[in-house]
């Protein structure tokens, strides 16, 4: 039987860890993590500092390292957090960092939406305007 994205979503948010955005601020100032958003381009006019922005549409290639098309600051020996507008493609794309062979890979709960309620900082892009 064929899933919905809802179970699909559901199921990743069960195998894989969530962090609030307190956390995720707190381990990101502490370094030694990859902070990455998987929001397509033109959803990243505010991002959270030092994110790299890799859509999830391109996440395989990127993650890959055989991949020509890889990105050596997607670091597999770093622990990822990974985020999106409310947590659902971050969660989802967690599972395929997973599967990549990633070890240490958790989701920031209620993505960017959630740590700008928090009140936490991020960058817009066209703040001096």
């Amino acid at each position: 039987m064929a899933k919905t994205a809802r179970q699909m979503v559901e199921e990743a948010t069960l195998l894989i860890p969530a962090v609030t955005p307190q956390e995720a601020h707190s381990r990101v100032t502490a370094g030694n993590v990859v902070l990455l958003d998987v929001r397509e381009p033109t959803e990243w006019e505010t991002h959270i500092a030092g994110a790299l922005q890799i859509p999830r549409g391109i996440l395989e290639a990127k993650a890959d390292p055989t991949s020509p098309r890889h990105d050596p600051a997607l670091d597999p020996g770093k622990q990822v957090i990974v985020y999106c507008r409310s947590g659902a493609r971050s969660a989802l794309a967690a599972v395929t960092l997973t599967e990549l062979g990633f070890t240490d890979v958790v989701n920031l709960a209620g993505g960017i939406t959630a740590w700008k309620e928090a009140g936490l900082p991020t960058d817009d892009m066209h703040a001096d305007i």
